[in-house]
Protein backbone atom coordinates (compact mmCIF):
# COMPACT_ATOMS: atom_id res chain seq x y z
CA UNK A 1 0.00 0.00 0.00
CA UNK A 2 1.17 3.27 -1.27
CA UNK A 3 0.63 6.42 1.08
CA UNK A 4 0.39 10.06 -0.26
CA UNK A 5 1.14 12.76 2.22
CA UNK A 6 2.47 16.15 2.33
CA UNK A 7 6.40 16.85 2.10
CA UNK A 8 8.34 17.68 5.04
CA UNK A 9 11.78 19.26 4.95
CA UNK A 10 13.27 15.51 6.17
CA UNK A 11 11.84 14.19 3.01
CA UNK A 12 13.83 16.36 0.97
CA UNK A 13 16.87 13.32 0.47
CA UNK A 14 14.29 11.25 -0.73
CA UNK A 15 12.92 13.87 -2.93
CA UNK A 16 16.35 14.05 -4.44
CA UNK A 17 17.50 10.33 -4.42
CA UNK A 18 14.12 10.05 -6.01
CA UNK A 19 14.97 12.67 -8.92
CA UNK A 20 18.53 11.52 -9.53
CA UNK A 21 17.42 7.85 -10.34
CA UNK A 22 14.74 9.03 -12.87
CA UNK A 23 14.96 11.99 -13.97
CA UNK A 24 18.24 14.04 -16.46
CA UNK A 25 17.29 17.09 -14.48
CA UNK A 26 18.53 17.54 -11.01
CA UNK A 27 18.17 20.19 -8.57
CA UNK A 28 19.80 21.16 -5.43
CA UNK A 29 19.56 20.47 -2.33
CA UNK A 30 18.57 24.20 -1.27
CA UNK A 31 16.00 24.23 -4.22
CA UNK A 32 13.76 21.62 -2.61
CA UNK A 33 14.21 23.16 0.75
CA UNK A 34 12.97 26.74 -0.96
CA UNK A 35 10.33 25.49 -2.46
CA UNK A 36 9.41 23.02 1.39
CA UNK A 37 9.75 26.67 2.76
CA UNK A 38 7.88 28.73 0.90
CA UNK A 39 4.74 26.35 -0.35
CA UNK A 40 4.93 24.01 2.31
CA UNK A 41 1.35 23.17 1.31
CA UNK A 42 2.27 22.04 -2.11
CA UNK A 43 4.51 19.57 -2.31
CA UNK A 44 3.98 15.92 -1.81
CA UNK A 45 5.78 12.61 -1.55
CA UNK A 46 4.63 8.38 -1.64
CA UNK A 47 5.89 6.18 0.30
CA UNK A 48 5.75 2.71 0.17
CA UNK A 49 4.54 0.15 2.86
CA UNK A 50 8.20 0.77 5.02
CA UNK A 51 8.00 4.12 4.80
CA UNK A 52 10.60 4.76 1.78
CA UNK A 53 9.96 7.80 -0.83
CA UNK A 54 8.84 5.90 -4.25
CA UNK A 55 7.61 9.35 -6.09
CA UNK A 56 6.75 13.22 -4.98
CA UNK A 57 5.99 16.28 -6.82
CA UNK A 58 7.39 19.16 -5.95
CA UNK A 59 5.48 22.31 -7.00
CA UNK A 60 4.80 26.29 -6.32
CA UNK A 61 2.83 29.34 -7.22
CA UNK A 62 4.34 31.65 -9.76
CA UNK A 63 5.26 34.89 -8.41
CA UNK A 64 4.70 37.57 -11.28
CA UNK A 65 1.76 40.03 -9.94
CA UNK A 66 0.60 41.00 -13.26
CA UNK A 67 -0.42 37.70 -14.18
CA UNK A 68 -3.43 35.64 -13.09
CA UNK A 69 -2.55 33.25 -10.11
CA UNK A 70 -1.56 30.10 -11.01
CA UNK A 71 0.98 27.61 -9.66
CA UNK A 72 3.79 25.33 -11.28
CA UNK A 73 4.66 22.04 -11.15
CA UNK A 74 8.51 22.25 -11.29
CA UNK A 75 9.50 18.49 -11.02
CA UNK A 76 7.39 15.19 -10.23
CA UNK A 77 8.89 11.42 -10.22
CA UNK A 78 8.14 8.10 -9.39
CA UNK A 79 10.31 5.23 -9.24
CA UNK A 80 9.98 2.97 -12.05
CA UNK A 81 9.01 -0.28 -10.14
CA UNK A 82 6.09 2.00 -9.05
CA UNK A 83 5.03 3.44 -12.22
CA UNK A 84 1.88 2.38 -13.44
CA UNK A 85 0.02 2.11 -9.47
CA UNK A 86 -1.58 5.75 -10.30
CA UNK A 87 0.85 7.71 -7.52
CA UNK A 88 1.55 10.51 -10.39
CA UNK A 89 -1.80 11.15 -10.96
CA UNK A 90 -2.69 11.00 -7.23
CA UNK A 91 0.39 13.41 -6.41
CA UNK A 92 -0.83 15.47 -9.01
CA UNK A 93 -4.54 15.97 -8.00
CA UNK A 94 -3.25 16.29 -4.24
CA UNK A 95 -1.07 19.60 -5.65
CA UNK A 96 -3.98 20.77 -7.73
CA UNK A 97 -6.05 20.63 -5.18
CA UNK A 98 -4.17 22.94 -2.87
CA UNK A 99 -2.93 24.93 -5.40
CA UNK A 100 -7.00 25.97 -6.11
CA UNK A 101 -7.82 25.81 -2.32
CA UNK A 102 -5.25 27.30 -0.58
CA UNK A 103 -3.47 29.88 -2.92
CA UNK A 104 -6.99 30.36 -5.19
CA UNK A 105 -4.84 29.62 -8.82
CA UNK A 106 -7.03 29.35 -11.56
CA UNK A 107 -4.57 27.12 -13.79
CA UNK A 108 -1.60 24.76 -13.10
CA UNK A 109 1.94 24.55 -15.75
CA UNK A 110 4.29 22.33 -16.16
CA UNK A 111 6.43 21.56 -19.12
CA UNK A 112 7.30 17.94 -19.96
CA UNK A 113 9.87 16.51 -22.70
CA UNK A 114 8.46 16.63 -26.21
CA UNK A 115 9.53 13.00 -26.19
CA UNK A 116 8.19 12.03 -23.18
CA UNK A 117 5.42 10.26 -24.25
CA UNK A 118 4.21 8.41 -20.84
CA UNK A 119 4.20 11.76 -19.00
CA UNK A 120 2.10 13.69 -22.26
CA UNK A 121 -0.22 10.74 -22.06
CA UNK A 122 -0.84 11.30 -17.96
CA UNK A 123 -0.97 14.75 -18.68
CA UNK A 124 -3.30 15.16 -21.46
CA UNK A 125 -5.32 12.31 -21.52
CA UNK A 126 -5.88 11.50 -17.91
CA UNK A 127 -5.73 14.90 -16.17
CA UNK A 128 -6.85 17.10 -18.98
CA UNK A 129 -3.90 19.31 -19.28
CA UNK A 130 -3.59 21.14 -22.95
CA UNK A 131 -0.63 22.13 -24.65
CA UNK A 132 -0.40 25.91 -24.50
CA UNK A 133 2.97 26.54 -26.66
CA UNK A 134 6.27 24.65 -27.61
CA UNK A 135 9.10 25.99 -26.23
CA UNK A 136 12.41 25.37 -27.99
CA UNK A 137 15.09 24.16 -26.43
CA UNK A 138 14.07 24.89 -22.99
CA UNK A 139 16.43 21.79 -20.95
CA UNK A 140 19.71 21.56 -20.89
CA UNK A 141 20.93 19.34 -23.59
CA UNK A 142 18.84 21.23 -26.22
CA UNK A 143 15.17 18.91 -26.52
CA UNK A 144 12.13 21.07 -26.71
CA UNK A 145 9.51 21.06 -24.19
CA UNK A 146 5.45 21.46 -24.32
CA UNK A 147 4.36 24.12 -21.73
CA UNK A 148 0.52 22.89 -20.68
CA UNK A 149 -2.13 24.14 -19.07
CA UNK A 150 -4.72 22.55 -17.08
CA UNK A 151 -7.61 25.31 -15.59
CA UNK A 152 -8.47 24.56 -12.14
CA UNK A 153 -11.78 25.32 -10.51
CA UNK A 154 -10.74 27.44 -7.86
CA UNK A 155 -13.27 28.18 -4.81
CA UNK A 156 -15.19 31.48 -4.84
CA UNK A 157 -12.68 33.91 -2.91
Amino acid sequence: MNTIRLATPADILGMQECNLRNLPENYQFKYYAYHAMTWPQLSYVAEDHKGRIVGYILAKMEEDPSDEPHGHVTSISVLRSYRRLGIAKKLMIQAQDAMATIYKAHYVSLHVRKSNRAAIGLYRDTLGFEVHELEKKYYADGEDAFAMRLRLNSPPS
